[in-house]
C-alpha cells in the first residue's frame, strides 16, 4: 500500500543508497593508507611495530565505527519508503562526516603521544564523531516526521519512541569531547567501548523489522 504521504515528485531510496555504499567503500578504505610500514634495523622490527600501536589503534576504532554506520544506514533505509530533497541532503551531511574521518584518524595516530598536540588531536576526533552521531540522528528524526517510513510495515508511533535514545547517544558522543580533552588515549578507548557496544547491543522491534538501539547500533 502506497504511503498516503507520498508526493508524486518523491524518489526511491535505491540511488540513495548506491550512492551512500559508494561513500563508505571509499572511506573504509582510505583509513588503511595511515598504516605505514616502519623502518626498522635488522633485528627491531617487533619494536617498530609496537610503535606504530596509534595508527593500528585508530585504523580499528574508525573501520569499525564506519562498518557500523554502513549497516545501520542500510538498516534505516529499508525502512523508508521514498526520500524528498531535504533527506538527499541531510544524507549528504552524514556521508560528508564519514567521507571526512580519514583525517582525525591519521590526526589522532600522528600526535596522540605528543602532549598537548594529543589533546587537540582527540578533541577534533571527537568533534567529528558527534557530528556524525548528529547527522544520523538527523536522517532517522526526520525521516520520521516527514512521513518517509514504510507506514505498512513500520509502527510510527514505536518509530517515534527510538527518538530518546538517539538524544542519549548525542550527550554521549559529547561528552566524548571532554573525555579527550583529559585523556586522549582514553577518548579513544572509550569510542572502541561504543563500538563493541552497538555491535552487540539488542535490537528494538519496529513493525515487523527491527531498529538498532542508539546511534550506531
Amino acid at each position: 500500500m502506497k504511503n498516503r504521504n507520498r508526493p508524486s515528485s518523491s524518489l526511491s531510496t535505491s540511488r540513495v543508497e548506491a550512492f551512500s555504499d559508494g561513500v563508505f567503500a571509499v572511506a573504509i578504505t582510505l583509513l588503511v593508507f595511515d598504516i605505514a610500514v616502519p623502518e626498522a634495523r635488522s633485528g627491531t622490527l617487533p619494536n617498530a611495530l609496537l610503535h606504530e600501536w596509534p595508527s593500528f589503534a585508530s585504523y580499528a576504532v574508525s573501520f569499525l565505527t564506519i562498518g557500523i554506520i554502513w549497516v545501520n544506514h542500510h538498516a534505516t533505509l529499508s525502512r523508508i519508503e521514498w526520500v524528498d530533497r531535504p533527506f538527499l541532503f541531510i544524507n549528504l551531511l552524514l556521508l560528508m562526516t564519514v567521507s571526512f574521518i580519514p583525517f582525525p584518524t591519521n590526526l589522532l595516530s600522528h600526535y596522540i603521544q605528543h602532549g598537548s598536540d594529543a589533546r587537540t588531536a582527540a578533541i577534533v576526533y571527537a568533534a567529528t564523531m558527534t557530528a556524525l552521531s548528529l547527522a544520523f540522528s538527523g536522517i532517522w528524526i526526520y525521516a520520521i516526521n516527514r512521513g518517509l517510513l514504510h507506514t505498512d510495515r513500520i509502527d510510527v508511533t514505536t518509530a517515534r519512541s527510538s527518538i530518546p535514545r538517539f538524544g542519549l547517544g548525542l550527550i554521549i558522543y559529547g561528552a566524548s569531547i571532554v573525555v579527550a580533552y583529559f585523556t586522549p588515549v582514553g577518548s579513544l578507548i572509550m569510542f572502541a567501548a561504543l563500538a563493541i557496544f552497538y555491535v552487540f547491543d539488542q535490537q528494538t522491534a519496529i513493525g515487523n523489522t527491527s531498529f538498532p538501539e542508539g546511534e550506531l547500533g
